[in-house]
């Protein structure tokens, strides 16, 4: 039996696998397009598939994590993540593969939200952010060995090869049965606490906070999109730079951003949710009108950097507002907060694109900036505390 202080690695473990599988898809796409002929306009079917499954209907099961007690939840959403994506190299018609994905789809769904309730439950308040960020960092982590580990299987066994991918989830699922009871008896207690201070304080949802806060999400999630698609393409179609060093600065991004999400929440924890929001919005925006107007490699390669942290920085803040905003549905919150920071921008990501055939990726750089005011301009709006208690009478 664990420690309660130990479920926010477990559960950041099984962030991973979850994780772990959407890396993986990202691989076998070209995999998928050599094995059946497909177009590039059908695979990238698939990917919208699986991000909207994934992202849309995970405040559904929020919702549901807030009225019922479901930690058995994180075991079945690992396995239906793991089952869909490494059924895929059994496959041959693509209907059937758009099932695999959607089934894993909803195991990604299921899993986000109750996770980070569990590690909101089993956190101290002091210490939720830095919680939540490793939380995060596992969901990182994912990304990075899930298509590592799919190409070596396919290479080493070929289609037939995905069937591994179920395997890291099998572990972290058969550690979170043995925990169920536990998970449970948490839930129950954190229920109760809740009940309490909603009757003997009137702890109350604060709506128009998390609106305000839904749309830092939204500019975030768009500028973090348009970033992650287009800027190896920017350094190498605007910069004039070689492929390789395109796909290496865009490594570095992503080094940028799985780090500064590991120190995002301990800063909050220190310096307060809001604090590190702005701070976040304030490293970006202006760097991204950088990129826009000084299509220079020096002055680019500098600018990626507070870029790339800011994007990274506030994402545990985010979640953790959102659950202190809605503290009465914190499961909802967590669906709401982590599925809208990858649906929206992956929704938006065909608009930017335009705006890029018309007037070239600097114009999309300017572009983002423009929607970067958006989170700017809230996160200062964004209440200074994470509820509002009324005092009782």
């Amino acid at each position: 039996m664990l420690a309660r202080a130990c479920y926010k690695y477990l559960m950041s473990a099984g962030h991973m696998c979850v994780d772990f599988n959407q890396g993986a898809l990202a691989a076998l796409i070209p995999l998928l397009v050599a094995a059946h002929h497909y177009d590039y306009a059908t695979v990238a079917v698939l990917v919208m598939v699986s991000n909207l499954i994934g992202s849309v209907i995970q405040p559904v099961f929020g919702y549901l994590a807030d009225r019922r007690n479901i930690p058995w939840a994180l075991s079945v959403g690992l396995l239906l993540a793991g089952l869909g994506i490494s059924s895929i190299g059994f496959l041959n018609e693509f209907w059937m593969l758009s099932i695999a994905v959607m089934v894993s789809g909803v195991g990604v769904a299921m899993y986000h939200p109750t996770a980070a309730l569990v590690v909101n439950q089993s956190a101290t308040r002091e210490t939720l952010g830095g919680a939540i960020s490793l939380f995060a960092f596992g969901g990182n982590l994912g990304f990075v060995f899930g298509p590592l580990f799919a190409a070596s299987a396919v290479a080493l066994w070929g289609m037939h090869g995905t069937g591994a991918l179920i395997v890291p989830g099998l572990f972290v699922m058969a550690a979170l049965l043995l925990e169920n009871r536990r998970l449970v008896a948490l839930g129950q207690e954190d229920r109760q606490k809740t009940a309490k201070s909603a009757k003997e304080q009137g702890v109350k949802d604060d709506w128009c906070g998390f609106a305000k806060l839904c749309a830092v999400i939204f500019g975030r999630s768009i500028i973090a999109q348009g970033a992650n698609t287009f800027l190896a393409l920017y350094w190498i179609h605007v910069l004039g730079h070689a492929t390789g060093v395109g796909q290496t600065v865009l490594s570095i991004f992503y080094a940028l951003g799985a780090i500064s999400t590991l120190c995002g929440g301990r800063l909050a924890d220190r310096y307060g949710q809001k604090r590190i929001i702005i701070l976040s919005c304030l490293l970006i925006v202006p760097f991204l009108l950088v990129l826009a107007l000084c299509p220079v490699t020096a002055v680019a390669s500098v600018a990626i950097i507070p870029i790339g942290i800011g994007v990274g920085l506030c994402y545990s803040p985010i979640v953790v507002t959102g659950q202190n905003l809605l503290p009465n549905r914190k499961g909802m919150a967590s669906g709401v907060t982590l599925g809208l920071q990858v649906s929206v921008g992956g929704i938006f990501a065909p608009v930017l694109g335009a705006i890029g055939n018309r007037w070239g990726l600097d114009g999309m750089f300017l572009a983002l900036f423009a929607i970067g005011l958006i989170p700017l301009v809230f996160s200062f709006l964004l209440p200074a505390g994470g509820q509002k208690v009324k005092a009782a009478s």
